[in-house]
Parts: structure tokens; C-alpha cells; sequence
């Protein structure tokens, strides 16, 4: 497909996703309404209404591709994809927290060429095609040029379902905590992802992850000059575990990372 193309589908997939984001601000949930995967994640009826609308749009806009979206909606194709978090930070919505967003990517044999993020809090968009360079609504962004690991202020999140390297995860914390300006926990990887790639935070690390809290965010960060990894080998879309930087310092953090949460 020729960059011009994928421009255009940008363009088209970033005024429905800011029409389903102003749709969901609008909107108030009832507690009795809201269902419980697991203790620490939580799906309401807008996490499914506006999947379903995304889904409908975008089916439009590209009929060759399948869906990989967190709520199950569409079905998965063989070469291209659409990977879709509806509402990236739903405890965050759910209890009035307004860092929220919805992360959508378009893959081509599982690697990102179009990424978007929006945050409707904010009215902010963070959007990058392949080759294209990264933006936040029309600006260029960049990662932050900051070189020192002490320096460097991170960001990552907690898993609400794999507990089974909980240990390796605090111990990690606990090194970075005294060795770094400090961590901050959004509750929101996509934008995690997307503050890093502005250059607010120098590094995002998570595990327990899954492609549509990720896809977007992985190619807004390398197209604004930043580097994306798992923890050691594998695919940082696909796999579990995702390291993300400025570059500047991805070496260094990636091997305290790996001291703590060994293959």
C-alpha cells in the first residue's frame, strides 16, 4: 500500500474515533451495570458500545482487514488487522478519572503502520503512519533527548491478572524507585505510550499486556524517534512484556530489567 493511501485511511479512522471519544464523554455508566472479569478489570457498555462503533467504521473505511479488539467484536483476517482498545483505562472512567483513551492500530502481518490514540479528556490525538514521523493533532513530536537513566522519569502499570511475577515486579520497582526522578503509575498503558513518545516520560515498561493496549502506542514511539523491545526476545506487540524509551537510555534500563524477571 502506498504511504498516500494509508494517509488517507488515517485520516478517515482519526475523525471517527474522535466522534466515538466525544460520544463516550457524554456518557454515564450505573455500577449496577458494570461486569467484572477479574477483580481489577472491569468492562461497561461503553467499552462495548464503542468498539461496536469503531468496528462499523472502520470496517468501512478498509473492508480488508479483520478485527483484534479487546472486546471480541469482529473477527481476526490473515494479513491485515485493525487492533482496537475501545477504552484504554476503564477503572479510570468508571470512577470519574479522566486519563482515559481509545488506542486503535492498523497491522499488516502483525506489524503497526498506522497508529492512533485519543484522548477526548483533553482533545488530544496522537497519530503516526509508517515513515511518516509521529504527531500530536497537527505537531510533530519527538521522545525526550534526556541521556541519564538517574535523570529519567518512567512510567508503567500493574497487572490486574497475572500475579505469577509479582516478586520480580516489586523488586524491579523497588531498583528503579532509588535509581531514577521517580515512577508514576497512569492506569492507562496507551497513553503511557503516548507521553512517552511527546517526551513527558522517558520509558514505559509493563508486563502482562496484550496487542491492543500496545500496537498503537509501539509505532507512535518509534516513528517520534523512540526504540520499542520485550523485556529480552519476541515481538513487544505480541508478546507479554514491552519496553519503551526515548533510546537514550534503553540499554541500560533494559538490563536492570532483565536482573529482575529472568526467562
Amino acid at each position: 500500500m502506498q504511504p498516500n493511501e494509508l494517509l488517507h485511511i488515517e485520516n478517515q479512522a482519526i475523525q471517527l474515533i474522535k466522534r466515538t471519544g466525544q460520544w463516550m464523554l457524554e456518557q454515564r455508566v450505573n455500577p449496577i451495570d458494570i461486569e467484572i472479569k477479574t477483580p481489577n478489570n472491569l468492562v461497561s457498555f461503553v467499552d462495548k458500545e464503542s468498539e461496536r462503533q469503531l468496528v462499523a467504521g472502520l470496517s468501512e473505511i478498509f473492508p480488508l482487514a479483520g478485527f483484534i479488539a479487546e472486546e471480541g467484536t469482529g473477527e481476526r483476517a490473515e494479513v491485515w488487522n485493525w487492533v482496537i482498545d475501545p477504552l484504554d483505562g476503564t477503572t479510570n472512567f468508571l470512577h470519574g478519572v479522566p486519563i482515559w483513551c481509545i488506542s486503535v492500530a492498523l497491522c499488516y502481518n502483525q506489524q503497526a503502520v498506522i497508529g492512533i490514540i485519543y484522548d477526548p479528556n483533553q482533545d488530544q490525538c496522537f497519530h503516526a503512519v509508517k515513515d511518516n514521523g509521529a504527531f500530536l493533532n497537527d505537531t510533530p513530536i519527538h521522545v525526550s533527548h534526556q541521556t541519564s537513566l538517574r535523570d529519567a522519569l518512567l512510567v508503567t502499570g500493574f497487572p490486574y491478572d497475572d500475579f505469577g511475577r509479582e516478586e520480580q515486579y516489586i523488586s524491579l520497582f523497588r531498583a528503579l524507585m532509588k535509581n531514577t526522578r521517580g515512577i508514576r503509575r497512569l492506569g492507562s498503558a496507551a497513553l503511557d505510550l503516548a507521553w512517552v513518545a511527546c517526551g513527558r516520560f522517558e520509558a514505559f515498561y509493563e508486563y502482562g499486556l496484550n496487542p491492543w493496549d500496545v500496537a498503537a502506542g509501539a509505532i507512535i514511539i518509534e516513528e517520534a524517534g523512540g526504540q520499542v523491545t520485550g523485556f529480552h526476545d519476541g515481538h513487544p506487540i505480541f508478546e507479554e512484556d514491552i519496553l519503551a524509551s526515548n533510546t537514550h537510555i534503553h540499554q541500560e534500563l533494559r538490563k536492570i530489567i532483565q536482573l529482575h524477571f529472568t526467562l
